[in-house]
């Protein structure tokens, strides 16, 4: 890790190892309660929302109905690229993955933006 321009560096790996550190964190009473989620790690996110740190796609345990199964995973994303470029140390790294990675698996529970900002997971 080093940084390069303003811009602080890590390998995927680093960083795929500070978010798989942040999931280890999540409560074991919430992690329980996950089903059909997987967590990946990308460079970048789609072109569109430069910005966007992480992404949860999939239904919310809170829409599934008896109609649900069979189906693929929910997938929630993390993306490097934005939490490097606005991060400055690796301690800001581990932060901003933590509060992400919270972020995208309230989601998974049903929960909206306007309560996770109010919880202060924004």
């Amino acid at each position: 890790m080093a940084e390069n321009g303003g811009v602080l560096e890590m390998t995927r790996e680093e960083f795929e190892e500070l978010v798989a550190e942040a999931l280890d964190r999540i409560p074991p009473e919430l992690t329980r309660l996950m089903d059909n989620v997987a967590v990946f790690v990308e460079d970048e996110p789609p072109a569109g929302d430069p910005e966007l740190l992480g992404l949860y796609e999939g239904t919310p345990l809170t829409d599934r109905g008896e109609w649900y199964a069979g189906v693929l995973p929910d997938r929630i994303t993390i993306y490097r690229g934005p939490t490097l470029r606005m991060c400055a140390t690796r301690e800001d790294v581990v932060a901003e993955a933590e509060v992400t990675v919270v972020h995208e698996i309230a989601h998974h529970f049903g929960i909206d933006d306007a309560r996770l900002h109010s919880l202060g997971y924004g």
